[in-house]
């Protein structure tokens, strides 16, 4: 969203559709260039106190997140980042700061967004900063250790998400009448052949991947499959950080875009790939295996549209955590731009309509079924900047020409519109639905 220039523009966009709120990220580099060692970015938190009070005025009810991968780097360049418990502090800091400029208007937080990506391609296989991993794993210039690294981060990680949270707790909840969470890049792993081996292993793919965070919040306990593999390799929690864990989280995030198959690596021998090596649990995932693909493959090499695997993925948390209240807080197709598009070639977003309604549909029957779902996020409201990829993909329900900033809505944004309509009336509420 261009808040500095465009945000009228944004916020009518979003009001035409019929959204009743918006997710967006602080960055904490802006707020806190040199972390809790440097002074306040005012500049920073007046940016996003504009944001706030255009949402506010339209009725919109803004869904923040305090943490999108970034971080200041001066934290990396004193401490090593989240390789240091003193990572906590900073965070806590930070996350103070966010709760007093703007916990009167922001009622939803998320202390972290996919934590098991920025983890994962940050500290083992180094595709994202701070590009730390070993040989085996990738190409990094700046040192690490696959092996150890991505769970002494994680364990600082999750005590500084209970940090903020216990912050939030004693000093701001009663008060402000928030909620706050956390949320997961959450793939649905389905066993490859309905062997023994191949479901356990879909168990142990999600114990090393969304369950490795969820279950020291939730249960008190990182998975048994990771305790039994990694042995000593994982961090322990004290009695002190079990007691601040406690603290847990008001919903989950969930950010669900594709599916994968999964197959055993302990009983039989894998090729290498990911998932294969014991830091990953033994169990290989991809989205195709022996010519069978789990749904139709897009633009982008990891999505392949597997619309079941939603109402699965609902269902896993719903029975795992006791159907704590849930956000599907990302859901999307992106594609690839030609160089030189026709107006058809933008608007025509067929592949993402059909994308949209499946998932949909598959999401609706997990909450017939008793899921308690809050609410849904598409991503995204506009084409954006996918980090690594940079303006390469496009997910947006608007377009974006990124030489002059029009935005062009796409056949997806009308079919959008006309669902949350249907659905409110059906509901007998007005036509209000979530946003990214």
């Amino acid at each position: 969203m261009d808040i500095k220039t465009g945000k009228q523009e944004d916020v009518d966009l979003m009001d035409y559709i019929g959204v009743n709120s918006y997710r967006f990220s602080l960055s904490w580099a802006r707020i806190l260039p040199k972390g809790r060692f440097g002074k306040v970015n005012w500049a920073g938190v007046d940016y996003y106190n504009r944001l706030i009070d255009t949402l506010a005025c339209r009725g919109i009810e803004p869904f923040a997140t305090i943490s999108h991968y970034d971080i200041p780097q001066e934290l990396e360049e004193r401490y090593e980042g989240w390789l240091s418990p003193e990572i906590q502090k900073d965070f806590r800091y930070y996350a103070d700061i966010c709760f007093k400029n703007f916990g009167e208007r922001v009622k939803y937080w998320v202390t972290f967004n996919e934590p098991n990506v920025a983890i994962i391609r940050g500290y083992r296989t180094g595709e994202w900063p701070p590009s730390r991993c070993s040989g085996s794993f990738g190409n990094c210039g700046y040192g690490g250790d696959s092996e150890r690294e991505p769970f002494i981060a994680a364990s600082n990680l999750l005590l500084s998400h209970a940090a903020a949270v216990d912050l939030y707790r004693t000093k701001y909840q009663k008060n402000q009448g928030g909620r706050i969470g956390l949320v997961m890049n959450a793939v649905w792993f389905e066993p490859f052949t309905n062997s023994s081996e191949d479901k356990l292993s879909a168990e142990r793919a999600q114990s090393f991947y969304m369950n490795w965070f969820l279950d020291p919040i939730i249960l008190g306990e990182y998975p048994a499959e990771m305790h039994e593999i990694l042995g000593q390799d994982l961090p322990a929690f004290s009695r002190h950080d079990l007691e601040k864990l406690k603290t847990g989280l008001d919903f989950i995030g969930v950010n669900h875009y594709t599916s994968a198959f999964v197959k055993d690596c302990i009983s039989s021998a894998c090729e290498p790939g990911r998932g294969s090596s014991r830091t990953e649990g033994f169990a290989l995932t991809s989205a195709q295996m022996n010519g069978i693909s789990i749904g139709e493959p897009t633009a982008l090499d990891w999505l392949y549209v597997h619309p079941q695997g939603m109402e699965k993925m609902v269902t896993y948390i719903k029975l795992r955590y006791n159907n704590i209240p849930m956000f599907i807080t990302e859901n999307g197709l992106g594609t690839r731009e030609n160089s030189n598009p026709t107006t058809k070639d933008i608007i025509n977003d067929v592949e993402r309509v059909e994308y949209l309604h499946g998932y949909l549909d598959s999401l609706t029957t997990a909450i017939r079924k008793g899921a308690d779902v809050r609410g849904y996020f598409v991503w995204s409201f506009l084409d954006n900047f996918e980090w690594t990829d940079g303006c390469s993909i496009r997910f947006g329900l608007h377009h974006v020409d990124y030489a002059s900033l029009k935005r062009t809505p796409r056949m997806s944004t009308f079919w959008y519109k006309n669902f949350i309509a249907l659905h409110a009336a059906h509901a007998g509420t007005s036509h209000r639905h979530t946003q990214k």
